[in-house]
């Protein structure tokens, strides 16, 4: 059984399943050098990218389609592909560069008894000559089976908890129930949504924007979490923020202008003045606190055990959250797959035709599933040599340089996480502001680590296992001057662990350089174009030459 299931707005992706097995997931922005977020509207593409993994779109059993839009016009972003219907919406998409209109379902349910593991059967998917049957789910059944079946709970036959908390959405609870392939819906915790957090700080410096109507901005979330790090949190505004939000609440997608409006009405009504980083880094603990009081409410009113967690939607990025959370202890377990954002959402509804077709909630995959690295010729003026891993780490303790390391197939989801990345020592000092300034970010920005697992727990605090870089660790005091380079302003660390059979050659790289340095981390940030996606080949890495070496599958490139 063959199910490629398609996300055709921003954060595009193709993604097959064959036989309960994740074959590849390819996202848009990953292709090419494409733009971060970019979206697939031209359906050929389709096509040709299932021939260059050697399928024929008639090998292809089932065709689904991410859900999108809502069903209020009132509460609804303008969203320039999009009509909305009454069960259903359209989304506009070119074929051979030929525009017609698609079926899809909504972004998610209209009432708390909606089945969301439901399809909507349309006809109608023109892919070059082809015309197509498929089915389509609303987006955050993407969202539920992107995290849980691909979490350890479904391979473990486990029920669990999943929180979906997306830019268009409240923070909603469900339930899944594996014995029985059954999803309950639990309603929401409180009424803000995601991109509350990003619409809200484009009223403060230096995210500010002009007038008094921020939009949302999809590259701003992570750039804020970083910020408030400079910013001391002022729980008096909790109040504040409570009474405003108490009396002022009308339409869930306008509300963040109209709250970060009052609230700076209100400052100034009882003339008190706080610094803008101070009101962003209070706003930030402000709406992790509220999700993991009312999480524990909701839970308690429940008579489900809270054994597991899995955490999707976009807000599902912000690692500070994601670890009080984990660190309150309302689940034992909490998961939060590499693609908790729309870029998995592709793999989610593939999942939901996985587990209509197979009667199976547990997904075989990797996290190294996206396209595979082209070793083409660099640009003019790189000579290359023969370069094996003990040598790369050598060239890592000896030379300090940025390295830029492209390997077999690219990671899935926004996070480098050893194929396409840019690594160095962690111990220079300046390292931060050095490979911040060549990839054009703020000085604020966090590196985070890559260390070897069996080693996070000396130099981390909790320091537990977290493959995909999607928790907060504290950095021990005795290590902080020994790797400076991923030590952030609040001496945390988005920490990636590794270990031999995620990815052998990264393991084995890091433990090679540990023998030289006797420090068994090194730094880690993507390697692209700025606003673009990963690296697809070498001639592209050389391309944009902000680094003197280029290492691809045993080969160095070296600017002559």
């Amino acid at each position: 059984m063959r199910i490629c299931g398609l996300k055709l707005t921003h954060d595009g992706a193709i993604a097959l399943i064959e036989d309960n097995r994740l074959v590849f997931c390819m996202e848009l922005e990953k292709l090419d050098n494409n733009s971060r977020y970019s979206m697939i509207d031209e359906a050929s593409i389709i096509e040709e990218i299932l021939n260059e993994q050697g399928y024929e779109i008639s090998q292809i059993d089932h065709f689904v389609i991410d859900g999108w839009g809502g069903y209020n016009p009132d509460e609804l972003a303008i969203q320039p592909r999009l009509k909305l219907g009454k069960e259903f919406n359209y989304l506009s998409i070119f074929n051979n560069n030929n525009i017609y209109e698609l079926k899809v379902a909504q972004y998610q349910e209209e009432n708390l008894k909606r089945n969301i593991l439901e399809p909507l059967k349309f006809d109608g998917l023109k892919i070059k000559q082809h015309q197509i049957s498929y089915e389509s789910y609303l987006h955050v059944t993407g969202h539920v089976l992107s995290s849980y079946c691909t979490s350890p709970f479904a391979q473990n036959g486990e029920d669990a908890f999943v929180l979906i908390w997306d830019g268009g959405m409240f923070p909603n609870l469900y339930h899944v129930e594996y014995k029985t392939n059954t999803i309950v819906n639990l309603g929401p915790l409180f009424l803000l949504i995601g991109n509350t957090y990003t619409i809200f700080s484009q009223h403060f410096h230096p995210f500010k924007t002009t007038g008094v109507f921020a939009k949302d901005d999809l590259g701003l979330a992570g750039k804020i979490m970083a910020y408030v790090a400079l910013g001391d949190c002022k729980p008096q505004l909790f109040d504040i923020f409570d009474d405003l939000i108490g009396r002022g609440f009308k339409n869930a997608m306008g509300y963040a202008n109209v709250f970060a409006n009052d609230l700076k009405k209100e400052l100034n009504n009882q003339q008190i003045v706080y610094e803008d980083q101070d009101i962003l880094r209070t706003f930030h603990e402000y709406m992790g606190k509220m999700l993991v009081e009312k999480l524990s409410k909701k839970v308690k009113r429940t008579d489900r055990a809270p054994q597991n967690l899995c955490l999707a939607g976009g807000c599902a990025l912000n690692i500070k959250w994601n670890s009080i959370v984990r660190d309150s202890g309302i689940f034992k377990h909490v998961y939060v797959p590499p693609f908790p954002n729309d870029s998995g959402s592709a793999i989610g509804v593939a999942c939901a035709k996985m587990v209509e077709t197979s009667n199976k909630m547990s997904l075989e995959w990797n996290v190294y599933s996206g396209p595979t690295i082209i070793k083409n010729n660099p640009t003019s003026g790189w000579g290359s040599k023969a370069f094996d891993k003990k040598q790369l780490a050598q060239l890592l303790f000896s030379d300090g340089d940025p390295i830029i390391v492209l390997s077999g197939k690219a990671e899935l989801g926004p996070r480098a996480l050893g194929n396409r990345s840019i690594i160095a020592p962690a111990v220079a000092k300046d390292i931060r502001q050095k490979l911040n300034l060549i990839k054009l970010r703020e000085d604020y920005r966090p590196i985070s680590p890559i260390c070897l697992e069996q080693f996070a727990g000396e130099i981390f605090v909790p320091g537990t296992p977290d493959p995909y870089m999607l928790f907060d660790h504290q950095v021990k005091d005795k290590w902080k001057d020994r790797v400076p380079g991923i030590v952030h302003l609040d001496n945390s660390s988005r920490l990636q662990t590794i270990n031999k059979l995620q990815n052998p050659f990264l393991a084995e790289l890091i433990y090679e350089y540990y023998l030289l340095s006797g420090i068994p981390l090194i730094c880690n940030t993507s390697a692209n174009f700025n606003g673009r996606g990963f690296f697809p080949d070498v001639y592209s890495a050389t391309e944009w030459g902000m680094c003197r070496y280029v290492w691809c599958d045993n080969t160095l490139y070296y600017k002559n």
